[in-house]
């Protein structure tokens, strides 16, 4: 994670970025910190990235890297007020004894666009990870890829419209992805959980479950009743003025998933 010390909107690369709307600082760190310390008492082991003043964007931890088995896929950004992340992110994995550490060639925003569940490596393209990053991660990574693609630009990237809940379980929006996309959810996930329209414009889909726990949106309605159906605790937690940037729980959260993972989950960034 990355706490937003310097956070604020100046520019607008996605549909929920309007600099002209006011934005608190130290509001946005308030809302963060009680999302770090609900990660943190549900036992996962929290590692933090330091801020860059100049990257107001680093608290969405996400987009930088892709973490599997050991290997740290480091995101190459689609618009430039985000590309000095990259550095920031390979030098922090290689500074802490990560050896495989590879920028992406194609554009790829990291878990913003591609989630693991299970075996299966599920990547959105569409408006930012673009689709010839598709088969670079699954190479690098070595695992089966189901490519999806995002058609509506509120979600613009994967974690906005889908959430994996555990190895076989997912929660998603239907209307942000293409006819293709959506015949392919269906096939793959039967029993998926489908958002409304309503609880994916509040980012309640941009959510972090640990198999059991799942941290998401508090101004979710369907979504948490939805959970409890299928076995999962759903924590709601106030991300709003980040929400003002076009982030969430997941977008605050990267993965790190080591060669041998540890007896407990791990989130963070």
């Amino acid at each position: 994670m990355c706490r937003p010390a310097h956070f604020t909107v100046n520019y607008s690369i996605n549909p929920w970025m309007d600099p002209l709307v006011p934005t608190s600082t130290e509001t946005g760190l308030a809302q963060w910190k009680r999302l770090h310390d609900v990660l943190a008492e549900l036992g996962h082991d929290i590692e933090l990235i330091p801020p860059d003043p100049g990257l107001p964007d680093m608290v969405f931890t996400a987009n930088g890297a892709v973490v599997v088995d050991g290997k740290v896929l480091v995101a190459r950004f689609r618009h430039p007020q985000r590309s000095g992340e990259s550095e920031a992110y390979a030098q922090w994995f290689r500074a802490r004894g990560w050896t495989e550490v590879r920028q992406a060639t194609r554009i790829n925003e990291g878990e913003g666009d591609f989630l693991l569940a299970g075996e299966l490596l599920l990547a959105g393209s569409g408006f930012r990870s673009e689709p010839a990053a598709v088969a670079e991660a699954g190479e690098f990574l070595g695992r089966p890829v189901l490519g999806l693609t995002l058609v509506d630009p509120r979600f613009y990237h994967l974690d906005t419209a889908l959430a994996v809940l555990d190895d076989e379980q997912i929660m998603y929006y239907p209307g942000a992805f293409s006819r293709q996309s959506r015949t392919a959810l269906a096939e793959r996930f039967p029993d998926a959980i489908l958002a409304t329209e309503q609880d994916a414009a509040v980012f309640g889909l941009n959510a972090v479950s640990d198999g059991r726990h799942v941290v998401l949106a508090q101004a979710t309605r369907r979504l948490p009743g939805q959970l409890r159906e299928r076995g999962f605790e759903p924590i709601g937690v106030d991300l709003s003025e980040l929400l003002k940037a076009g982030g969430g729980v997941k977008c605050c959260t990267l993965e790190l998933r080591p060669a041998e993972p540890p007896p407990t989950q791990r989130a963070g960034g």
